[in-house]
């Protein structure tokens, strides 16, 4: 048994990593479509990728749980949302910034030229300082839509899960319960859901500004018990033949695409995806199979990986200002999509690129790795 937790405290999770890339971009290419006219992107697979997002929730409540088994008090408590906010903050705000700017520049240029309202319903005061704070999953009144940079609506809601995260941690180790720690994550998803229900009369969990943060701790619990899973069966499921993995992976993949494909019939019961996204992760997270060895083969694909929070928040705004070059300026029809997407995400990957190293990475420099509960964090997805 401990050899097999001494080799689950080495694992890098890479793969994983590269899938939170590459449904990032799908993400991106969902947000896409409505401007495009072409079935390469105007299809049942990117109109319901949005989905992907409970993919990042899960994920994160998986890796969380790997690097944070116990905090003890107040002072770790702190050092973890201090670490946390550290890792999402700075890119958010510089990014909410950039979009008060350019609705200060379409105030100005509105008496001049045609130009879309600016500070409008949902980019009004109100609204900036729910980004700024991070409120902007929790249902507020006067709050109708997302606003701003519409994608910091999961930051948001990933917040909200490391609170309450880091809160139930500290709690049941004052309280010597931590025996029932993995039965309590197991709980909150479950509370969750008919939270959800019972608020909207309904099973979805396609929320956003409102319900977010609930659609959150969902994802970001599902992923804590899916850590325990994988850390309870390694020792066994390591030893596992690399074709039985295989299989798996193929099968795994082959039903979150098709889960994704009939979003519009499934999303009527959202929680389904929670198990999909569950079941993918534990597979993947072995990295056992054949579609784990080729995925980690490829460095574009590692990149994308390491890059994915930057292209998943900076894209909405790449994605506007290039629309208003292409569409507007130079009047290519929708159509044109079919091959400007390529433009277009060479440019969201780059940018990216310098985000990650300059923003991302500048505000978590000197970040020296902690100990919480005698368990070194040396995760490397965060």
């Amino acid at each position: 048994m401990k050899a097999g937790q001494n080799q689950i405290m080495k694992h890098r999770f890479q793969v994983l990593d590269i899938f939170r890339g590459i449904f990032a971009s799908m993400v991106v290419l969902f947000h896409v479509s409505p401007f495009a006219d072409t079935p390469l992107l105007n299809n049942n697979f990117v109109d319901n990728s949005d989905m992907f997002v409970d993919f990042f929730f899960v994920l994160s409540g998986f890796v969380i749980t790997y690097s944070y088994p116990s905090m003890a008090t107040g002072a770790e408590f702190g050092t973890f949302i201090k670490k946390r906010l550290l890792r999402i903050y700075p890119l958010h705000v510089i990014l909410l910034i950039c979009f008060l700017l350019i609705e200060n520049i379409k105030l100005y240029f509105a008496s001049y030229i045609h130009i879309n309202q600016p500070f409008n319903e949902s980019n009004n005061v109100l609204t900036f300082f729910t980004s700024l704070f991070l409120l902007n999953s929790v249902k507020i009144p006067s709050v109708h839509d997302v606003s701003w940079n519409i994608p910091s609506w999961s930051i948001s809601a990933e917040m909200v899960s490391y609170l309450l995260f880091g809160t139930v941690l500290v709690t049941l180790f004052k309280s010597k319960l931590q025996n029932i720690k993995y039965g309590l994550f197991a709980l909150l998803p479950i509370l969750s859901i008919f939270s959800i229900a019972s608020i909207t009369g309904r099973y979805e969990i396609n929320y956003s500004f409102d319900y977010g943060f609930l659609r959150g701790i969902l994802g970001f619990f599902t992923g804590s018990v899916c850590y325990y899973v994988f850390k309870h069966f390694y020792p066994f499921l390591s030893t596992v033949k690399t074709g039985i993995f295989s299989f798996f992976e193929i099968l795994a993949l082959l039903t979150l695409a098709t889960m994704i494909y009939y979003g519009s019939v499934l999303k009527g019961i959202g929680f389904v995806y929670e198990f999909i996204f569950f079941l993918a992760i534990l597979v993947f997270s072995f990295e056992r199979g054949i579609l784990s060895h080729f995925l980690k083969k490829s460095v574009l694909l590692k990149n994308i990986g390491t890059y994915s929070y930057s292209i998943y928040m900076t894209h909405t705004l790449l994605l506007s200002l290039f629309n208003v070059v292409f569409i507007r300026l130079f009047k290519l029809p929708p159509s044109a999509y079919v091959y400007l997407v390529f433009l277009n995400y060479y440019l969201i990957y780059l940018v990216s690129r310098w985000t990650y190293n300059n923003i991302e990475m500048r505000f978590n420099k000197g970040i020296k790795p902690v100990h919480f509960g005698r368990k070194k964090v040396i995760s490397k997805i965060s």
